[in-house]
């Protein structure tokens, strides 16, 4: 992102499909009636990537948006990886990540941008992401599904504000632990310092391990209230399905032996294998289909992370050996249970 006041900003907004492509054409739409991008300089583009969803997506989403770049992931290798694409298929100054069962208001993408640049020219703080103030579809009263991401003393990542209702959250701008990558903006230039999504995690807390990233290389997260999507919670994977549980109870203790204090990191360690060990009681007990099952995702979530253990601790050596900021500054963002 130039640092000329009077530049134009280029900005691609990405969105993720996998099977939903009406969902998808709903977000896009959202994005197609973004207001006040003219008169602050933004050149905003689309990107929609197709995760090798192996169904008619691909087809329907380059016929309904032939004015957009869609793009075909290949195979489903994750958010991350399809956010990845969608960066490398249109560079940018600023990528704007939108969940494609989400829907933006209209001056969404103007307010993450407005935020992000905020301390140009006005100090030393460099903004590497802003995260948005992301509202649950279709509940009344309306509540909060988040204003960024957190991490606990346990390491359990989760949504700042969940379930908050709407009408009671009013958190003004303003740092934040992590940003959720349903609805943020990242600068070009600190993913060009950090990296981008770690591929590896497949979904769910990649976007904790940038932000731990991010702030290690001493780029700032912020909160924009003025940035608005109401979003249909989990609507491609489900939060009660074997991904969704697998993805957290695994990923969940990798980026914490990544990134968090040794105290936290263990404790990760801990309730993973405690997890474990209370779903192989219950199949003792009661040898239910039911938990059968529980204690085979578990045990497959655990043995993963146990054999991807040598491999992270490695990581975390690196990236304390590149770090600007230290662990504990960063811990200092930690919250209770």
């Amino acid at each position: 992102m130039t640092g000329e006041a009077d530049a134009r900003v280029a900005v691609s907004a990405i969105l993720v499909n996998w099977r939903q492509p009406d969902l998808t054409s709903a977000a896009v739409a959202s994005l197609e009636r973004q207001t006040g991008l003219a008169e602050r300089g933004l050149d905003l583009a689309v990107v929609i990537v197709d995760n090798g969803s192996g169904d008619d997506s691909l087809a329907l989403l380059r016929k309904r948006h032939p004015q957009h770049l869609v793009v075909d992931g290949g195979r489903n290798d994750g958010f991350g990886a399809g956010v990845n694409t969608g960066i490398r298929a249109r560079p940018a100054d600023v990528y704007v990540l939108l969940n494609n069962d989400a829907e933006a208001e209209p001056g969404f993408v103007a307010a993450l941008v407005d935020e992000l640049r905020g301390a140009e020219g006005a100090g030393t703080e460099r903004r590497g992401a802003v995260t948005a103030r992301i509202l649950l579809a279709g509940t009344d009263p309306l509540l909060v599904n988040s204003t960024g991401n957190e991490m606990t003393r346990s390491g359990n990542g989760r949504d700042r504000d969940w379930l908050v209702p709407a009408a009671d959250e009013h958190r003004p701008a303003g740092e934040v632990m992590g940003f959720s990558g349903g609805a943020a903006a990242l600068d070009a230039r600190a993913l060009d310092d950090v990296g981008l999504f770690d591929e590896s995690l497949f979904m769910y807390y990649e976007d904790t391990d940038l932000s731990w990233r991010l702030r290690r290389a001493g780029w700032s997260i912020r909160y924009s209230p003025d940035a608005v999507v109401r979003h249909a919670h989990a609507a491609s994977s489900g939060t009660g399905s074997d991904v969704f549980r697998f993805s957290n109870e695994r990923n969940r203790m990798l980026v914490a032996l990544r990134h968090a204090p040794a105290p936290v990191a263990l404790t990760a360690v801990a309730r993973t294998a405690a997890g474990t060990l209370r779903a192989l009681l219950a199949v003792a007990r009661t040898p239910s289909p039911e938990h059968r099952a529980d204690a085979r995702r578990r045990l497959r979530s655990f043995g993963s992370a146990l054999r991807l253990t040598p491999a992270n601790l490695a990581r975390r050596v690196r990236i304390d050996r590149a770090a600007r900021v230290p662990r504990r500054a960063v811990a200092a963002f930690l919250v209770a249970d």
